[in-house]
């Protein structure tokens, strides 16, 4: 049976599994797993000192494990997840965007993006997307699998390993800040990617030791998942996509309201963010004379007031060929401002990446 939250009737039956990786198992698991190759139990907080901490994928640079013992450890904990396909990049090389293919065939994107104060990266937990949400790339594609936990995780460790390495401009830096708002609905892939945070978030050498606070979940608004990620015990922050304040517009734009209605939605936020002590980001693509009319702004305003929530305004970034584009200036202009005449606080996003595809699922859909 499924747990709580676990939405199995968004995923394809007869997908390959993904090979066992040391990012999929807990510290006890890898002790376990360690032992059953042969190897005493020890073993495994050095190979996760050397990948978590050390980002090392050379076997021949474990110079505290013995060289007979690299290659079986190397081989049974940490097998060939993902392959870069090709990486695009703009803003001076800043920003950088990677199509990745998995061991399947089966095509995910992540994007770094580095700013003067800190390094973001955006990451894929599913291929595709089961939502189905009209403008977006990903939507569009449909659903082809869940990602395991340390395909989820590894697209953090080969930007970290990127930014070491000198990749990308600008000298050493390190991921400070993680966003699941790349391809897939997160928490339709609840398990796996509560996973890949406790592995983002354990310090090392068992995880990344990345801040909770620096990690952001987004979902379309899965309620029971969403109830079931606020009593995680997570400081992570929620993103919710909202798109649109009314349920007529909003069974359109994003269907799984259908299921669970906007003020289930918020419901759910409320609780989570009482729960995490942190603000609810409220995600709304404006898309022109679709939801960026002044009177859904005010309707947006009355739900939002007096709760611990910011609008985190997105100029559609449009998919080729398609109807959806973005709300003009002035549009976006006086939304804004009767967002503010409520007391609601918000902010237009940072529109990088446009020029190299920059919404999920488009990389992919042209390599396809």
């Amino acid at each position: 049976m499924p747990a709580p939250g676990e939405l199995t009737f968004a995923v394809p039956r007869g997908a390959k599994k993904p090979p066992r990786h040391l990012a999929d198992l807990t510290p006890a698991e890898r002790r376990e797993a360690v032992a059953a190759l042969g190897e005493k139990p020890f073993r495994a907080g050095q190979v996760s000192r050397h990948y978590f901490a050390r980002l090392a994928d050379d076997p021949a640079d474990w110079t505290d494990v013995p060289a007979a013992a690299r290659a079986k450890l190397a081989e049974g904990l940490l097998p060939d997840l993902m392959s870069v396909v090709r990486h695009v990049s703009c803003d001076d090389d800043a920003t950088r965007k990677t199509l990745w293919r998995l061991f399947d065939g089966t095509l995910v994107e992540s994007v770094l993006m580095r700013y003067p104060d800190r390094v973001t990266m955006c990451i894929s937990s599913q291929a595709g997307c089961g939502m189905n949400c009209p403008f977006c790339a990903t939507g569009q594609a449909g659903l082809t699998r869940n990602l395991s936990t340390a395909e989820i995780v590894h697209q953090i460790v080969a930007g970290m390993r990127s930014l070491r390495d000198g990749e990308v401009p600008g000298g050493p830096a390190r991921i400070s800040n993680i966003v699941f708002m790349g391809m897939g609905e997160p928490l339709a892939n609840y398990n796996r990617v509560v996973g890949a945070i406790r592995r983002l978030t354990d310090p090392e050498p068992d995880g990344l030791g990345i801040s909770q606070r620096g990690i952001t979940v987004s979902t379309v608004g899965l309620v029971p998942a969403m109830l079931r990620f606020a009593d995680e015990g997570f400081k992570c922050r929620l993103a919710v996509s909202l798109h649109a304040p009314d349920d007529e517009l909003r069974d359109t734009l994003v269907p799984v309201n259908t299921r669970w209605k906007v003020g289930e939605v918020l419901d759910a936020a409320w609780t989570y963010a009482e729960a995490s002590g942190r603000r609810v980001s409220i995600e709304y693509a404006l898309i022109k004379d679709i939801n960026d009319q002044a009177w859904r702004a005010d309707l947006l305003g009355r739900l939002l007031k007096n709760h611990r929530a910011h609008v985190n305004l997105i100029p559609l970034n449009p998919t080729p060929g398609s109807k959806w584009t973005a709300s003009r200036p002035e549009d976006e202009r006086e939304f804004v401002r009767r967002l503010e005449s409520h007391g609601v606080p918000v902010t237009v996003r940072d529109t990088r990446g446009q020029e190299i595809d920059g919404a999920c699922g488009q990389l992919a859909a042209s390599e396809s």
